[in-house]
């Protein structure tokens, strides 16, 4: 891919899953900058460079993948924090949940929420990351 995004934001409680979807993300060549985090908190920290996230310098994500149960704070309470950010912290982020819950009232609500641009079933796959890239990038 000739155009890369600047930044990719991983969201996933589980350490294996973010570091097989890291490699999906960069055997797909899509991004200069992956960042993983395993909760909510942790990626509000790092999208205003607050707690750990506070004296590092990183791009700020086009494209974030989100689960939806995690602990400390889940992919819900992620949002609902994410809406209430400064416009320059969101960065008009391209935001996908990927999850493995088929509760149909997961997606029914991933629908209705306009941060949330859509809604995936792990795991993550190099097709899947094309069609997020054709979808949202292209």
């Amino acid at each position: 891919m000739t155009n890369k995004l600047n930044s990719v934001l991983l969201i996933d409680d589980d350490e294996g899953t973010n570091y097989i979807n890291r490699k999906i993300v960069e055997n797909a060549d899509i991004a200069h900058h992956i960042q993983t985090t395993l909760n909510g908190k942790e990626a509000i920290q790092y999208l205003t460079h607050t707690g750990i996230y506070e004296q590092l310098a990183y791009p700020q994500p086009e494209l974030i993948l989100l689960d939806i149960n995690m602990p400390v704070m889940d992919g819900w309470e992620f949002l609902e924090a994410y809406h209430h950010l400064e416009e320059s912290q969101k960065t008009k982020a391209i935001i996908v949940m990927l999850t493995t819950s088929f509760n149909p009232d997961d997606k029914t609500r991933a629908e209705k929420n306009a941060n949330i641009s859509g809604f995936k079933y792990k795991p993550l796959t190099m097709e899947m990351v094309n069609e997020i890239m054709t979808e949202h990038f292209v």
